[in-house]
């Protein structure tokens, strides 16, 4: 369980970085916030992303403390 979340909080930290470091219309086709022809990035969908990234990194450290 621990691994499972360990991966899944790193791969939205990668998804957090790729929102805020790739515009919106060179993002991947599905990845939500994806509009062609639009050259800013989506921090709203990386501050999420992010966040969740260091919830979910949290809950692993939690649970590997037990």
């Amino acid at each position: 369980m621990k691994a499972i979340v360990t991966i899944l909080g790193v791969v939205l930290l990668i998804v957090a970085a790729m929102y805020f470091l790739v515009p919106a219309d060179s993002l991947p086709t599905f990845f939500p916030g994806h509009e062609t022809g639009l050259m800013r990035i989506r921090a709203k969908h990386g501050m999420l992303a992010g966040g969740l990234g260091v919830v979910l990194l949290a809950a692993s450290w939690f649970l590997g403390r037990r």
